[in-house]
C-alpha cells in the first residue's frame, strides 16, 4: 500500500514526465500489461470499448494524445489514495476536470487506469 507522501511524489513526477511531454518517462510508470481505460480512447483510438491493453498500445495512444494536444500541460489539483491505488485528480487538456484512478502491481507500477473527464 503507498502511503500519502509517496503517491505525492509518484503523482508529481507522473505530471513531470506529461509536462514534458517525455513518452518515455510517461511510460514508465506503467506495468507491461497494463489495462487502460479513458474517453480519449475511443476518440483518438476509434476504440468503442474505451480499453486497450498492454504498454505497446499504451505506447500508440499516447503518443497521438501528446501529438493531437501539443499543448498539453497537466495541473495536479489533488491526490487521492487508497489500498491498491491512487487517483489523481488534474486539471487535463483544454482545462478539463480529469480524475484518473491507478492500481498498482506489486513491483509499483501502474498495472490498471481508468481515466475520467469533466468539461
Amino acid at each position: 500500500m503507498m502511503d500519502e507522501q509517496e503517491a505525492r511524489q509518484f503523482a508529481g513526477e507522473w505530471v513531470r514526465a506529461w509536462n514534458a511531454h517525455d513518452l518515455q518517462q510517461i511510460l514508465a510508470h506503467y506495468a507491461q500489461d497494463v489495462q487502460f481505460s479513458s474517453p480519449f480512447i475511443v476518440k483518438l483510438l476509434g476504440e468503442p470499448s474505451g480499453t486497450i491493453f498492454g504498454k505497446d498500445d499504451l505506447r500508440v495512444y499516447f503518443k497521438k494524445g501528446l501529438d493531437a494536444y501539443p499543448e498539453l500541460q497537466f495541473e495536479l489539483i489533488n491526490v487521492l489514495v487508497g489500498v491498491d491505488s491512487v487517483t489523481l485528480y488534474y486539471r487535463s487538456v483544454r482545462g478539463m476536470l480529469a480524475a484518473e484512478v491507478m492500481f498498482f502491481d506489486e513491483s509499483g507500477k501502474v498495472a490498471r487506469a481508468t481515466a475520467h473527464y469533466s468539461a
